[in-house]
């Protein structure tokens, strides 16, 4: 079945680098650019499989490290794998769990074997190494899983960045060996910190390995937008131009514009589902706090140019008022919205693409969002 992952370059912009392409895995194809929305635990928070596709999501990212303590993937390959437990028969992509291991700071402890770290549950003890994860992803049965990686702290030295990025490298073959589902396609991750000699050592010595596709990781982790683009400029060149490459844990509309302009097919963050939590909805005129009492007796919809289900339906001051009682809809109506939105977004930009009009869309969107 490896023969089914591949990717279709459709078309290419005039004006700047944003593509448009698709790529098929073995729960059907999804169009790139895209934004994958995040099923830590096997769900989007609030959100039912059901629902998610009437909002136009085609593929969702689930957590490695969280469904490892909970509720396990070896119940969870009983269940059938992770499409069937959560019933979401779209494809689903998997991270490794590094990035949520090494953010746990003092409580995990990098060797060469793997990571030792105290669960952020219960303080119970426990080792992943990249066979441990691929194992464990191979248990979810996801259609894209992500290499066992370590991911740099931002700001870090030259020379840990370098150690870090090796050490991934060595990582990538020893995933590469232990996976073995061929339903599953296997990405390696470009890391190198923001140094611009790492990440081209990174990427060799990745592309050596002929993953299916390509992430770009170490980013978003607290550096500045203008350093992330920069490090986007002279990263996504050097990935392959017949492979879909990912720029993990960004979601805001400026980075997914700028990421699709320099030639990132996909995306992922939990950026539109936390905010909504908090109150805070995105629209086309730019972000709004529901929780403001500007709002309490404003009876329009919290986008006049949005046709989601939370805005066909329902008023700011309903909104506002089920946010300020705790209202469990509340929350609800706000992360439709949220997904709603960069999903359009998404669709927008796929449209501009096609019709050679990417870099005016951009302009103007941002114009009108950051106004």
């Amino acid at each position: 079945m490896k023969d089914l992952f591949k990717y279709n370059l459709k078309k290419e912009c005039k004006e700047t680098n944003a593509r448009l392409g698709e790529f098929t895995t073995s729960h059907g194809t999804f169009e790139t650019p895209v934004f994958m929305p995040v099923g830590t635990q096997a769900t989007v928070k609030t959100m039912t499989p059901e629902e998610l596709k009437q909002i136009g999501a085609s593929i969702i990212l689930s957590n490695t490290y969280h469904l490892y303590l909970r509720p396990g993937d070896e119940l969870i390959a009983r269940a059938g794998g992770l499409h069937k437990f959560m019933n979401w028969d779209r494809p689903i992509l998997t991270d490794s769990g590094g990035y949520q291991v090494f953010s746990l700071g003092p409580l995990r402890k990098i060797t060469e074997e793997g990571v030792q770290f105290k669960s952020h549950i219960d303080g119970s003890n426990h080792f992943i190494s990249p066979e441990r994860s691929i194992e464990i992803q191979m248990n979810l049965g996801s259609d894209i899983v992500m290499l066992f990686d370590e991911c740099p702290p931002y700001p870090c030295t030259h020379e840990y960045a370098k150690d870090s990025l090796e050490r991934t490298t060595r990582w990538a073959k020893r995933c590469q060996d232990a996976h073995k589902r061929e339903d599953q396609a296997l990405f390696g991750i470009i890391q190198g910190g923001m140094y611009e000699d790492l990440r081209k050592q990174s990427a060799e010595e990745l592309l050596s390995f002929d993953f299916p596709g390509y992430a770009i990781g170490g980013l978003s982790v607290g550096e500045p937008k203008d350093i992330m683009y920069e490090v986007l400029s002279y990263t996504v060149p050097l990935m392959p131009k017949n492979k879909p490459r990912y720029l993990m844990g960004v979601g805001t509309p400026d980075c997914l514009l700028e990421g699709v302009a320099q030639g990132v097919d996909m995306f992922d963050c939990v950026l539109p589902t936390r905010i909504a939590r908090n109150g805070t909805v995105m629209t086309a005129n730019g972000k709004i706090v529901m929780k403001n009492a500007k709002h309490a007796s404003d009876f329009q919809p919290l986008d006049s140019e949005c046709g989601c289900y939370t805005c066909t339906n329902y008023s700011r001051a309903y909104i506002r008022h089920l946010i300020k009682t705790n209202e469990v809809l509340g929350i609800r109506l706000t992360t439709i919205h949220n997904l709603h939105f960069l999903l359009n977004l998404m669709e927008n930009i796929k449209k501009a693409i096609r019709e050679d009009r990417f870099a005016s869309y951009k302009k103007e969107f941002l114009n009108k969002y950051y106004a």
